[in-house]
């Protein structure tokens, strides 16, 4: 696989689970497609870490990614949140 391939495939994937973060946390979730993809790549790092580190399956590490991903979502919620509803 050739660079930039590699990087269109991270963009993409991030993108992916980004949405599927922002969906799993209720609320308005004010964000940027850019900042939607880099909140995937965040989730995929820390549900591919999570996930190598027990020894999960394909299945479940994607799922730890996109639960990653919410996690990314509602620590943001939170910091930026103040008084929001």
């Amino acid at each position: 696989m050739n660079l930039i391939t590699l990087i269109i495939s991270i963009v993409v994937i991030g993108a992916i689970l980004g949405a599927l973060g922002r969906l799993a946390i209720p609320g308005p979730n004010p964000m940027s497609i850019g900042m939607t993809i880099l909140v995937g790549i965040g989730g995929a790092l820390l549900g591919g870490l999570v996930g190598g580190l027990l020894g999960a399956g394909p299945a479940i590490v994607f799922i730890l990614e996109v639960l990653g991903a919410a996690l990314i979502v509602y620590l943001m919620q939170r910091r930026g949140g103040g008084g929001r509803v």
